[in-house]
């Protein structure tokens, strides 16, 4: 009997202890079912984010275009050198000054082509007296011959005194076409030594500013290894500017090309032109290929300087009163055709449309779409689920 009721006792004990640890997990679960509960069917509960990304189709203008960085220089300007060697006497301009055509720029110590100039002349006077000497002498013996030959001709003179007269003559006459040719080679010396005398003096071969001046005046000038450069010359009227375009870009750009662009010192201000030149062979910049595109523009307010440098946009072409869209929305199949999915009442719908100008941000639709319609441009990641969906049931505790 005694053990009967400790029996009782003991499963009594236990059917307690199983309930205290029970009822935590009752309490909890119906905390978690009750929040749910508000979450999903209470009117507090946040408006769910929408599944899509959209954007409207809007009439409006588009440009594309392809930018590069660009250097500035003169159009036109001449490395102003020297052609003979000598002490760098005289400079007559200084650095930004402007001269015309034919100005006198610079003088050479001339002492040296001087002296030659001299020597020549004498040596060319000397010459001309042997000339002088030789014509008189072969007078004489042409006059000798003549009688020689009269005599042999009466029988009065010998045959060799008729030689010897004729032979003499001759003699004369090689020697005045031997001193001809002396004189005239010494002539063609002496124009060359006047030649080397003027060319120490240096005249401007352009109208022009004075943008470098590299030579120093008391410095010599060997023009003998190397074509000493003086000063530099430049027409700054018109400016070339020398853009570098990646090897990706340059198929879109052609002779012609409008182009604008603006310089770091004036932002604010757009200088227009038109493509002159693509040179053929590219410079390779850390293995990246350029190419050298030349604008010319007019400079008549001398705002721009040699070596500026230039942003500069290639006007590919423009569009305006179009339908554009956002260029992300565009889908572009393996063929080359082209869609995007319209956001109608019925759900988002493929659609076939056909492009024209592009850039980065928008698209020109020539065909497919109308102004107002609601085009996709993405999904929206943060989305909840959608409206009138099942929620999802609370995580099943125990």
């Amino acid at each position: 009997m005694l053990q009967k009721a400790e029996s009782s006792w003991t499963g009594e004990k236990t059917t307690r202890r199983r309930r205290r640890r029970r009822w935590p997990w009752a309490l909890a679960a119906a905390l978690l079912a009750g929040a749910g509960y508000y979450h999903y069917a209470g009117g507090a509960a946040p408006e769910a984010a929408p599944a899509f990304q959209t954007a409207t189709v809007e009439i409006g203008d588009i440009e594309t275009s392809v930018n590069a960085i660009a250097k500035m220089q003169p159009k036109t300007y001449v490395d102003v050198g020297t052609q003979v060697s000598g002490q760098l006497r005289t400079i007559h301009p200084a650095v930004g000054d402007v001269v015309k055509k034919d100005d006198l720029l610079a003088e050479i110590d001339p002492t040296v082509y001087q002296t030659r100039v001299a020597g020549d002349r004498a040596s060319l006077d000397n010459l001309r007296a042997q000339l002088a000497q030789a014509e008189a002498q072969l007078t004489l013996d042409r006059l000798r011959n003549e009688r020689a030959q009269q005599l042999l001709k009466n029988q009065s003179g010998s045959k060799d005194a008729a030689d010897a007269a004729m032979a003499t003559e001759q003699i004369s006459e090689a020697k005045i076409d031997a001193l001809k040719a002396q004189i005239a080679q010494m002539q063609a010396t002496l124009d060359g030594d006047l030649a080397n005398l003027g060319y120490t003096k240096i005249y401007a071969p352009m109208d022009g500013t004075i943008v470098s001046i590299t030579a120093r005046e008391g410095g010599t000038l060997n023009a003998n290894q190397s074509a000493p450069i003086v000063l530099r010359i430049a027409d700054l009227q018109t400016m070339t500017v020398t853009a570098q375009v990646a090897e990706g870009d340059i198929p879109r750009i052609t002779v012609g090309t409008p182009a604008s662009f603006s310089t770091l010192g004036l932002p604010d201000r757009r200088w227009r032109g038109t493509v002159r030149q693509i040179e053929p062979t590219p410079t390779i910049v850390n293995d990246v290929v350029l190419y050298n595109v030349l604008i010319d523009v007019p400079n008549e307010d001398l705002m721009l300087m040699t070596d500026m440098t230039a942003q500069v946009f290639f006007r590919l072409g423009e569009a305006k009163g179009v339908p554009l869209v956002p260029t992300p929305a565009i889908r572009t199949a393996r063929d080359g055709s082209q869609s995007v999915r319209v956001l109608t009442p019925q759900g988002p719908q493929e659609r076939a449309v056909k492009t024209g100008l592009s850039n980065r941000s928008q698209t020109q639709i020539t065909e497919g779409l109308g102004s107002g319609e609601t085009v996709i441009t993405g999904t929206n990641a943060a989305a909840g689920p959608r409206p009138g969906g099942r929620p999802p049931m609370p995580p099943r505790l125990g």
